[in-house]
């Protein structure tokens, strides 16, 4: 029979240690997979335990809910499309497809494409957990964007780089829509023509 002592130990062992973090990242790309199949209202924190292979017990000693795992894998999942955006650039395509060849794998999955357009226009309610999520990533891929030249019919030459945002996000949205309604029709491709429009060279930003 194990004493007293020994037991207190191992008792010791399964509470937080150093695989806390692993164990935690184990969870939300858990997440990830049951909200891309199920969508975030259907996904259940059973179903993401299980796919994380932990008890639901488990799960919420890490995470309080569901709420609070829906922007843990928000987070992941801008953070593998930026991971995603750098081996493209690394391998040498041309900025004006970086965005379109981030979003081939999600254009070819429609039930993907239809849970993230759902969340997408819930959280526009701000009373959605995912609100204040959607509206910094507008301010994060403002960045990205300058204020350069760009032919207009209005009295003004220039897009501003919110103005640019807005018309990339709006394109992506509205092509989502049309992906689904055809899959039969590329429509990436028209999201680098206007992707040529609003990406300006680093090199000629410096130099304005």
């Amino acid at each position: 029979m194990t004493s007293p002592e020994n037991a207190e130990p191992r008792r010791r062992r399964r509470g937080p240690n150093a695989s806390t973090p692993a164990r935690r990242a184990q969870i939300v790309r858990a997440a990830l997979e049951s909200f891309a199949q199920h969508g975030y209202e259907r996904a259940s924190l059973r179903d993401i335990a299980g796919r994380a292979q932990v008890t639901h017990a488990a799960l919420l000693r890490h995470f309080s809910g569901k709420d609070e795992l829906l922007l843990a894998a928000l987070a992941q999942r801008e953070a593998d499309e930026e991971a995603l955006a750098t081996r493209i650039i690394e391998a040498g395509a041309s900025r004006q497809r970086i965005l379109s060849e981030v979003l081939r794998d999600e254009f070819d999955d429609p039930d993907y494409q239809r849970n993230w357009m759902a969340l997408t226009i819930a959280a526009t309610d701000p009373a959605h957990p995912a609100h204040e999520f959607f509206a910094g990533r507008r301010e994060r891929m403002r960045t990205r964007f300058s204020g350069s030249q760009l032919p207009t019919s209005r009295d003004s030459p220039y897009l501003s780089a919110d103005e640019k945002v807005t018309l990339v996000l709006a394109l992506m949205d509205g092509l989502r829509i049309q992906s689904l309604l055809d899959p039969s029709r590329e429509t990436l491709g028209l999201l680098e023509v206007v992707m040529t429009l609003v990406i300006t060279d680093p090199e000629q930003d410096s130099d304005e």
